[in-house]
């Protein structure tokens, strides 16, 4: 454990061998031989030996070894290789399903990759955090995540939560004086733990440890890890499970009652069909197979820029019914970037609005102007470049400007480059003596800084904030005092560019007495006010596209934000969230309008209103709770420090990747890489398509189980001997099941799963809707198996079983064509759409014909030989489950819009009595 707390700022530096402006990059090489990477070890994994061992720890392998032991003892030595073939390819299935599971969501969290700002050589760069090393002077500021233990160099309001460490939940305020060297860990105010988060403030400090030898790395435990909970689709599966179950025991205690009575069949013969009959009809490969669903899903949603942190959230996207989206970043392209400026009785100055890229001009009237010559203009980007704690960059890999910082410090910063500005702000000119960060309940910044004029608080805010606080003005006649019907006059410009989408900055200062050294909050008031600053962030552009996709989902969009009410509004017509005449107070209300309201004012509130303004993140939090408690699926956007309890509160959490705060990343199941609200729409649209890949394997497996028991049950109750053997069942329920459930696990979208409302949380797998689909098709299916059976059962047992096999086979492979759309018929969708489908099909038949036709497979099987007329004719006739089935849909197809014209009659005004 290191001490660095018992010494002082430049003690602290001279041991680790470094200075305030970082370490050189010349001897970055010989530091990694010393210290290694900054980074814990991985959470331990399972061994493979267990997982292995898993695979057999199951009810149903216990009845089949039990099989195989009945077997061995009735001297039926095939069947016995047989029953343990189908075990041991079962597990290896299972085996190979659980490991490429492990490994999805390994390398999606991967891609969480944690990163630092660091000052080298008096630059500052960001880098990964695992390539952080004791000496490097690291950057710091609300929201972030500690990436190695530290030593304070500099801080301002810096507070932090150190609960993963110390287990103490309030936040810690710190200092960058030395302490005593017995000081407690948890005491150590002048330190930063690796692990830990800044909730409020800025700090600069040097990094004392890293990687296993830091605070937190005994214990080994990375915020990043994965943890899986049992989320609403599990409770579904669990469901289908007992469902199945329940089947499986009534038609296997049935089967051997009535071939019991029968009295055609030996005790032996019995129980290994019994118990044949009853592994087909519990399918037990399908908690594997909806694992691989759901880790296909993630796999996909990751392709479009969704990370899945928690696998299990993966189908709760496909359910949701209401979004509550922010605004800067996700629905706008958070390129903040300054296009008027209003000064007090001045002519609005318009900026270059060519994003990051300085282009040095000011307009006023449509003329170039120098902004030399304004004074007040001059006061304000005074104001704007010293309360800053951007970095904006050129990038050139990336051929561009990039910012490290806050997107509207960066608009500040980029607005005072173009007044060219930057040169006459350089320490001896002025000097930054302390440094209050943005505070969302303070609404504002300030810095104190040390000018010509003396002493001089700067602060940057909310326009509302800084009018408030304000009792004088800078005008062209010097200061004034600040009278209503200025403050009037300045309120309705805030409402004028608010309305036009601005983001409006009010900026001011405050003369300070000499001698102080330190910001205190109480001397936040009293300012002169010198001017506001709008912003522009437009719209994405594929923003109202998503948008429209929601609405024709069923899922209600709702825009909660900090920024002005008239912004909000401003964004929300242009991005379709509310019409264009919904404006004002019609489209949006206030925070302070909510508080006024009861509870259930509250709730008619929220869910007729689609724009909140002005929201601090416990209202952001109510709403969602409230909401949930109305019935509503939410999911919720957020990417500061105070949106983590609403993220977790949601049903699914959504943090912003790029802009978004560690705390927010650690709090959320699902993280946008882009920051784009059309890739939730997307995630939401691959969580449709995973729950009805589920439910269409499902379908297919109780479709093809429950079709061979019936074969089974009644051809022996008709006093006919057993059509298939226990060998048989056992490889139709691996091969031709095994096979074609992974292959519809693979299925993509057909183009509606965002034209119906979103899937009912309490909706079931199985379905009371599906259960004519599936009595039809395993009807259809055993009527074939049966007819067939009759047909060739007077030329030998054996001729009849092998024309059964490979007609149950044969229709459970066009089932699976049925199966890729339970609402669209396959010419529609697309016969070779689906690569995985087609290959499942071409490799069963290809099985099927060589253990029928190789005289090895004949003899374990029990086959006989079968005629290419004989062979092309089960095949035909096994064809007509497909053509019943795509009849079965356009029945319902046509039915469904005849439901719909009639209820669209019975809406429309009568014109006549």
């Amino acid at each position: 454990m290191n001490e660095f707390h018992k010494f002082t700022v430049i003690e602290a530096l001279q041991k680790l061998e470094s200075s305030p402006v970082g370490l050189d990059e010349g001897n970055l090489q010989e530091r990694r031989k010393r210290y290694g990477w900054n980074e814990l070890p991985e959470v331990e994994r399972k061994p493979l030996w267990r997982i292995l061992i898993k695979q057999f720890r199951n009810l149903l392998v216990v009845v089949l070894l039990l099989a195989a032991v009945i077997s061995y003892i009735m001297h039926h030595v095939v069947d016995v290789y047989v029953i343990l073939a189908v075990v041991l390819i079962n597990a290896t299935i299972g085996f190979t399903q659980e490991i490429r599971a492990e490994r999805a969501i390994s390398s999606l969290n991967k891609m969480l990759v944690q990163q630092a700002r660091v000052r080298r050589g008096g630059e500052i760069r960001l880098i990964r955090s695992r390539e952080l090393l004791p000496g490097d002077v690291i950057i710091l500021e609300e929201g972030e995540q500690i990436p190695a233990d530290a030593r304070i160099i500099l801080c301002r309001s810096l507070r932090t939560i150190e609960a993963s460490l110390t287990g103490e939940s309030l936040s810690i305020s710190k200092q960058d004086m030395a302490l005593p060297g017995q000081t407690p860990l948890a005491d150590r105010k002048n330190m930063l733990w690796k692990g830990t988060f800044v909730v409020a403030g800025y700090a600069e400090a040097v990094v004392c440890t890293t990687g296993l030898q830091t605070a937190i790395g005994d214990i080994a435990k990375t915020l990043a890890e994965i943890k899986p909970e049992r989320s609403n689709f599990q409770r579904k599966a669990d469901y289908l499970a007992k469902q199945m179950a329940v089947l499986a025991i009534v038609s296997t205690a049935l089967l051997f009652t009535t071939a019991y009575f029968s009295g055609n069949f030996e005790m032996q013969e019995l129980l290994l069909v019994s118990i044949a009959a009853l592994v087909s009809v519990i399918p037990e490969g399908l908690p594997a197979v909806l694992s691989i669903v759901m880790a296909i899903g993630s796999k996909r949603m990751s392709r479009r820029n969704a990370i899945i942190r928690d696998l299990n959230s993966v189908e709760t996207l496909g359910s949701v019914t209401t979004i509550i989206t922010d605004k800067t970043g996700t629905l706008t392209q958070n390129r903040m970037m300054v296009s008027r400026i209003k000064l007090f009785n001045e002519v609005e100055f318009e900026v270059s609005d060519k994003g990051w890229l300085p282009t040095r001009y000011f307009r006023q009237h449509q003329a170039i102007v120098d902004p030399g010559d304004y004074p007040i203009l001059n006061k304000l980007l005074q104001i704007a470049a010293c309360s800053n704690n951007a970095t904006i960059k050129y990038n050139v890999n990336k051929e561009g400007y990039e910012l490290m910082g806050d997107p509207t410090e960066g608009a500040l910063l980029v607005m005072v480059q173009n007044a060219d500005l930057l040169p006459s702000l350089q320490p001896g000119v002025i000097e930054k003596l302390d440094d209050l960060p943005f505070d969302s309940k303070r609404k504002s910044r300030a810095t104190l800084c040390k000018v010509e004029a003396g002493l001089q608080l700067f602060v940057v805010g909310a326009p509302e904030h800084i009018l408030e606080q304000a009792c004088q003005v800078l005008s062209p006649q010097g200061v004034i005092q600040m009278e209503e019907t200025y403050a009037s006059v300045l309120r309705k410009q805030i409402d004028e560019w608010s309305g036009k989408a601005l983001r409006v900055i009010g900026l001011a200062y405050k003369p300070i007495l000499d001698g102080i050294i330190k910001i205190d909050e109480n001397d936040i008031n009293d300012l002169v006010f010198v001017g506001f600053v709008g912003m522009i962030d437009p719209p994405r552009p594929e923003v109202k596209e998503a948008v429209e996709k929601c609405k024709k989902a069923g899922i209600r969009v709702i825009m909660a934000t900090g920024d002005h009410i008239n912004t909000a509004n401003a964004i929300a017509i242009a991005t379709g969230i509310i019409e264009g005449n919904n404006t004002g107070q019609l489209g949006a209300l206030t925070e302070q309008q909510l508080l006024l309201l009861d509870d259930r004012e509250f709730d008619d509130a929220i869910n007729t209103v689609r724009v909140f303004a002005r929201l601090t993140p416990g209202m952001k939090l109510r709403i969602a709770e409230r909401l949930q408690a109305m019935g509503q699926l939410v999911a919720m956007t957020g990417d500061g420090v105070n949106d983590a309890p609403a993220l977790k509160k949601a049903n699914v959490g959504i943090a912003m990747g790029i802009m978004g705060t560690d705390v927010a990343r650690e709090a959320a199941k699902v993280v946008l890489a882009d920051d784009n609200f059309a890739t939730i729409v997307n995630a939401v649209e691959e969580g449709r398509i995973v729950f009805a890949n589920a439910r269409q394997t499902s379908f297919f497996l109780v479709t093809t189980n429950f079709a061979e028991v019936t074969t089974l049950i009644v051809l022996i109750a008709m006093g006919y001997p057993i059509p298939l053997t226990a060998i048989q069942i056992l490889w139709l329920n691996l091969v031709t099941d095994g096979v074609g459930d992974i292959a519809l696990a693979t299925e993509r979208g057909h183009g509606d799963e965002l034209s119906a409302r979103p899937i009912n949380k309490k909706e079931n797998i199985l379905n009371k809707e599906i259960f004519p689909f599936i009595l039809i098709m395993s009807g259809t299916m055993a009527i074939l198996c049966m007819g067939v059976y009759l047909w060739f059962i007077g030329l030998g047992l054996e001729k009849a079983r092998t024309a059964v096999f490979i007609t149950m086979a044969s229709t459970q492979l066009f089932n699976l064509l049925n199966m890729r759309s339970l609402k669209k018929p396959i010419f529609e969708i697309g016969y070779f759409t689906n690569h995985y489908v087609n290959l499942a099909l071409a490799a069963s038949w290809a099985i099927q014909i060589a253990i029928i036709e190789l005289p090895l497979f004949q003899h374990i099987f029990g086959f006989t030989p079968m005629t290419l007329v004989e062979f092309t004719a089960l095949i035909v006739l096994s064809s007509s489950v497909l053509w019943i089935g795509e009849c079965y849909k356009l029945f319902l197809d046509r039915m469904r819009a005849y439901m719909g014209r009639i209820r669209l009659m019975k809406n429309e005004p009568r014109l006549f009595c």
